[in-house]
């Protein structure tokens, strides 16, 4: 009976040190993340939308959104990707310094006749991970007045 209480005690101690442990290293954690957040980068555009308006078929159809690192960290664009194969977004490949700008050169297919509504999206490590850019305007086929 001895061997018992003391073996349920060894247990009961062990469980104490196991829970202080645990939460030691949440307060850990916890403390880290607190400290990874104090330098974050932010991503400020100049306008998040590119209004083409009426352009004629096969003309320039390049254009660039203009943004700001305004946090207190690098901002680094990991992707930006169109929601079809007819734009083709740029991304700059260095990091944007805070206070910085930056620009993401979309090139729309001016061969498409028609409207234009499409999206673009841009992942970085800012304070919003993910945004999203639009671009819109209308292609004239040859001749249309």
């Amino acid at each position: 009976m001895q061997l018992m209480n003391q073996l349920h005690l060894k247990s009961t101690q062990n469980q104490k040190k196991m829970k202080k442990t645990v939460l030691l290293l949440f307060v850990g954690l916890l403390s880290l993340g607190i400290y990874a957040q104090e330098g974050t980068a932010k991503i400020e555009f100049k306008s998040e939308t590119i209004d083409y308006g009426e352009i004629a078929k096969g003309s320039d159809g390049v254009r660039v959104f203009e943004f700001t690192n305004t946090g207190s960290a690098p901002l680094v664009i990991s992707n930006v990707r169109s929601s079809c194969g007819c734009t083709i977004p740029k991304k700059p490949e260095d990091p944007i310094l805070p206070g910085k700008t930056g620009q993401i050169q979309v090139k729309y297919d001016t061969n498409r006749v028609g409207p234009i509504r499409k999206a673009i999206t841009v992942t970085s490590n800012a304070d919003t991970p993910t945004k999203i850019l639009k671009i819109k305007g209308n292609v004239k086929a040859e001749g249309a007045k």
